[in-house]
């Protein structure tokens, strides 16, 4: 499997917006975390240990986990060391009793200028982990994340690769990878490892939107990041290799405020 991005579910007139949790996007909340856990998913073997390694030693940081799922990858770096932080989820679908140093919180990325626990606080760092693509208003969610940030913070920000969609859109379709890849029209489509029953549809992208993303909302990249499964792991499930060969995986980037 790989991670969640910028999918929303429509076979409701719901939207997933904090509401009734028996609307689809609760369920596939639910369904995502249990996928992730899976031993061969690609989120353990590929995408948390390279955030991970960019992260480095976050001893006495405090982060910011904006679309934290249940929040078990902030806790895991509370474990390591990091202090006073948070996560936001619109899910709500948190453990109970979560670890001490660490407070979880249901909230709107759209607007986290009013999430009231957020209020007048700083991150060392700031993490959206394959969660910027439900933001109403990118921009502006990356410029009240960037207000956030302690002197000497960053922004560690993930996206599934552009391709990966153009590749699939023009699978279905019966069109050529460029066409699709430059193609502004919305993509649906059911994810078999979560839930096959609830309809996802996805904005298109490409590199190119990222970076110009990334501008408008005043950061910069100091690093980024393409990872790909370890020898071991390509061993181990060779069948996670031939996804990667076709899908090419994830892009992470280590952002910073311009000055």
């Amino acid at each position: 499997m790989a991670t969640t991005d910028d999918s929303h579910p429509t076979n409701s007139s719901h939207r997933p917006d904090g509401g009734d949790e028996s609307q689809p996007w609760f369920t596939l909340a639910h369904d995502y975390e249990k996928a992730r856990a899976r031993e061969d998913s690609l989120d353990r073997l590929v995408e948390w240990p390279a955030q991970r390694d960019l992260l480095g030693d976050v001893g006495g940081l405090s982060v910011l986990d904006v679309g934290c799922g249940n929040g078990a990858k902030l806790a895991e770096l509370v474990r390591d060391g990091a202090t006073a932080s948070v996560g936001v989820d619109i899910s709500g679908n948190f453990p109970a009793g979560p670890t001490p140093g660490m407070e979880l919180v249901r909230g709107d990325l759209s607007d986290l200028e009013s999430v009231p626990e957020l209020a007048g606080r700083t991150f060392d760092r700031i993490l959206f982990l394959q969660s910027i693509g439900y933001a109403n208003d990118p921009v502006r969610t990356l410029r009240a994340a960037r207000a956030m940030l302690a002197d000497d913070g960053f922004i560690l920000l993930t996206r599934s690769h552009p391709i990966r969609w153009a590749v699939e859109r023009a699978e279905q379709n019966g069109t050529t990878l460029g066409e699709e890849y430059y193609s502004t029209a919305s993509y649906t489509y059911y994810h078999r490892s979560w839930n096959d029953q609830i309809a996802l549809t996805k904005r298109a992208y490409t590199v190119a939107d990222l970076l110009n993303l990334f501008s408008a909302a005043g950061l910069s990249i100091e690093t980024t990041v393409e990872p790909q499964l370890s020898e071991e792991a390509r061993r181990r499930y060779p069948h996670k290799q031939v996804w990667m060969d076709k899908y090419l995986g994830i892009l992470i980037f280590k952002l910073r405020p311009r000055p």
